[in-house]
């Protein structure tokens, strides 16, 4: 059996005269690691309805081995610097997918 999908998730506080930034950071970010990150499947970006300085940014991986292998890398940190650079706090959780809904068809 191989390794199962792994969820990473970091919840972030971007001040709000930083948003601009962190977007277009993200924006360039998301497409560079869709294209060609291996184990990548997908990724997403969600601000609170509650407080609009929260940012969620998920992604989905073949397995936490590859996102684990991504972190390690020198690409990795030099993509990610322009977003990080814009965050006041930052907390990262991994998950391995236990159970997942159908795909919707």
């Amino acid at each position: 059996m191989g390794e199962q999908r792994a969820r990473v998730v970091f919840l972030v506080r971007v001040p709000a005269d930083r948003t601009v930034a962190f977007l277009a950071a993200y924006e360039a970010i998301r497409h560079q690691v869709a294209g060609g990150v291996t184990g990548h499947l997908v990724d997403q970006v969600c601000r609170s309805s509650a407080d609009p300085e929260q940012w969620l940014i998920t992604s989905e991986w073949s397995s936490l081995a590859d996102f684990e292998n991504w972190e390690r890398s020198p690409e990795h940190r030099e993509l990610v610097r322009p977003m990080r650079e814009c965050f006041t706090d930052a907390r990262s959780l991994r998950f391995h997918v236990h159970a997942q809904t159908p795909a919707p068809v």
